[in-house]
């Protein structure tokens, strides 16, 4: 795209000027799905340098689709997506839709990031299909990874927000999921079953029986997941 944009008058080019610079769309994915702070939107762009983030979320503001408002009493900056923004949603989510049911799957698995993975899961758990009276944590194991990117930890309170840890939290584990990156970020973006990656012994579950059990409650898959057929 030039520095003038397209030079047209048409809408698809006029829109294509607003939200074509590389990341626009995915942070406003990230803001959809409920990040608000700086830090928590970087973790769902772990790609993007933080300069790059501030600079693209300056000009996601003045183009009228973000909105920055300091906190008077702590400082913090919250981030939120404008009315503007937020009428693209399903426009969006509808484009995805397209790719995952028209893109290849090697091609949709060509690049894994764990760190990715864990944060979309994390914010897809279903608190409520947990045990109601008691802290549950789930230790994730990617053995293929380099020892200080292997493991991730989902620590799930009733009622509460559930935290993902790169780092051990201390607590007893209720359940070890170890799994290969490629199988388990198959099974949660519905290109294959998690039933299958746990046959074909890809994805093994030790621990707690009422975990194990009723994995496919708790963890709730990809949004995109329905947008391909019945996967084996």
């Amino acid at each position: 795209m030039t520095r003038d944009g397209y030079n047209q008058f048409c809408p698809v080019a006029k829109a294509c000027e607003l939200l074509e610079p590389r990341w626009t769309l995915l942070l406003l994915c990230e803001m959809w799905a409920g990040s608000t702070r700086f830090n928590e939107i970087r973790r769902g762009v772990p790609g993007m340098s933080p300069t790059l983030m501030s600079k693209r979320l300056k000009d996601m503001e003045q183009r009228g689709l973000v909105l920055r408002e300091k906190n008077a009493a702590t400082g913090e900056i919250h981030y939120t997506t404008t009315a503007v923004a937020r009428e693209l949603e399903p426009i969006v989510h509808a484009f995805g839709q397209w790719a995952h049911r028209n893109l290849d799957a090697d091609v949709t698995l060509e690049k894994l990031d764990a760190r990715l993975l864990m944060w979309n899961m994390r914010r897809k758990i279903e608190v409520g299909a947990l045990p109601p009276d008691r802290r549950s944590v789930i230790q994730f194991v990617y053995p293929e990874l380099p020892r200080e990117e292997r493991n991730y930890w989902l620590v799930a309170k009733p009622d509460r927000p559930v935290d993902l840890c790169s780092t051990d939290p201390g607590h007893a584990v209720d359940l070890f999921v170890t799994a290969d990156l490629k199988a388990m970020t198959s099974a949660w973006m519905g290109l294959s079953s998690l039933a299958a990656e746990v046959a074909r012994e890809r994805i093994t579950l030790v621990g707690a029986p009422e975990l194990s059990r009723t994995i496919s409650a708790w963890m709730v898959r990809s949004s995109y997941a329905g947008a391909c057929p019945a996967a084996p």
